[in-house]
């Protein structure tokens, strides 16, 4: 939240006071009371009561059924999936997760960056009937996930810096240090193989989407151990790694006719 003593040339109060209530809730997994949004925002009661209702009355906010209190809703998750390029990319990527999701039997999403974070942003399930699977709008610190490790690994070192401004909390020298050697042995490689830091029995198998020499996305299989005959971590890995370069292609594609 900007202070009101600073030099920006046009101010705008009353969106200003909208936006710091969709942040906060934003950063926490919990509902919040009208009071508690006003004690951590240092306004009062009369300030946000009415802004509350307009945001809830357009969606961006919804009271919790189980609590007394106010989330964030996904109607903003939903506008930025709207933009062009997030369209034209799930779109593209969707038919390839589902014939890898046929091709090994296990499930599959597709991660995007945002503030710091991963976020699914499409999901495909497995064939099977026995499966794991992540929902679309998950949230997780990148530092924190496979998927987030790639996405990090596969940016020039501008972006990398200004993503780790948004890391919370922030790591310390010796963690930082740590996480730019992890990015940074991934991308020798091109692909994560790693176990489940959250789920028993799961290995994560993440590889980049590129676009423009970035990595645009993350396409993730949370690689379910099964009884029995299956195909091999190795092989999903290097199914994984088909599929991106075949999303990649077809990104080029479909950039190249805009």
């Amino acid at each position: 939240m900007q202070e009101d003593g600073d030099d920006r040339r046009y101010k705008a109060p009353a969106l200003e006071k909208g936006l710091d209530i969709l942040e906060l809730l934003a950063t926490t997994s919990s509902a919040m009371t009208l009071t508690q949004i006003v004690n951590q925002l240092g306004r009062s009661h009369g300030e946000l009561f009415r802004m509350i209702q307009v945001l809830e009355f357009r969606g961006y906010i919804e009271q919790d059924s189980s609590a007394d209190g106010y989330l964030l809703s996904d109607r903003l998750f939903s506008l930025g999936m709207q933009r062009p390029k997030t369209h034209s990319l799930v779109e593209v990527a969707l038919p390839v997760m589902r014939q890898l999701a046929k091709d090994i039997d296990q499930s599959c999403h597709l991660v995007l960056h945002t503030q710091g974070d991963m976020v699914v942003v499409a999901r495909m399930e497995s064939s099977e009937q026995l499966g794991f699977s992540v929902r679309v709008g998950y949230r997780r610190p990148l530092v924190k996930s496979a998927s987030g490790a790639v996405l990090y690994a596969f940016q020039p070192d501008d972006i990398r810096r200004r993503w780790e401004e948004m890391f919370n909390p922030q790591l310390d020298g010796k963690a930082l240090a740590g996480w730019r050697t992890r990015a940074d042995e991934i991308r020798q490689r091109e692909i994560e193989l790693t176990p489940s830091h959250f789920v028993a029995g799961v290995t994560d198998i993440s590889a980049p989407v590129m676009r423009g020499g970035v990595a645009a996305a993350a396409l993730t299989v949370p690689f379910l151990e099964k009884l029995g005959p299956q195909v091999s971590k190795e092989e999903a890995a290097r199914r994984v790694r088909e599929a991106t370069l075949s999303i990649a292609d077809q990104l080029i594609e479909s950039d190249s006719r805009i």
